[in-house]
């Protein structure tokens, strides 16, 4: 089969998938207007996430095509992925393993993420200088988060800030900090360890 073909194939799949999904647009349009928008699309996201496939690839990244921030068609978004934050953008090229957890984010083309990544909406979520209060009173900052263009995140790591373009992260690294372009990092909490390209002593 011709690139082509392929092509048309796949506009075509996308169509009706946005059509099929389209009806839980409108019932989340509706949740928006009642000041619920991150509470739908999670509700929905839990929903979509367990359609198993390319069917459920497809239903779910044409739901975020119209819910979130920007979702490209161009994308895969595997079975257990769940998203929190109708602000987040998904670029082109970009594949989301199994079972991740994706915050208030900003993933660039052509971007990897492993299985049970998960991208949290800054390090600022929960505040907790008031030991006299619960936490889950106290409030916190949700921040859009940033991987860069071709950066490959390895299973299990856990990101809380900026991660440069054309990265590699560490199966299990856990990211507390800004993260250069070209970084290989690795470890609890994660370093860098070299930069591509460049051959260190």
């Amino acid at each position: 089969m011709n690139n082509s073909v392929k092509s048309i194939l796949k506009t075509l799949v996308n169509s009706l998938c946005l059509a099929i999904v389209f009806p839980l647009f409108l019932v989340h349009r509706i949740q928006m207007l009642l000041g619920r928008e991150d509470s739908s699309l999670w509700a929905f996201s839990q929903l979509l996430s367990l359609l198993p496939g390319i069917s459920g690839n497809y239903l779910r990244k044409n739901f975020y095509r119209l819910t979130m921030t920007r979702c490209s068609k161009d994308c895969a978004i595997l079975f257990g992925t769940i998203f929190s934050h109708a602000d987040t953008e998904i670029g082109n090229g970009v594949y989301i393993g199994p079972h991740c957890n994706i915050g208030k984010c900003k993933i660039e083309n052509d971007c990897t993420l492993g299985s049970n990544v998960h991208i949290m909406s800054g390090k600022r979520q929960h505040f907790f200088e008031d030991s006299e209060r619960p936490i889950q009173e106290q409030g916190g900052i949700f921040e859009k988060v940033v991987i860069g263009q071709d950066t490959w995140i390895g299973n299990c790591a856990l990101i809380m800030a900026n991660v440069g373009k054309k990265c590699i992260i560490g199966a299990g690294s856990v990211i507390a900090k800004d993260v250069g372009d070209f970084s290989i990092v690795a470890g609890n909490p994660g370093r860098v360890i070299k930069k591509r390209g460049m051959n260190e002593k």
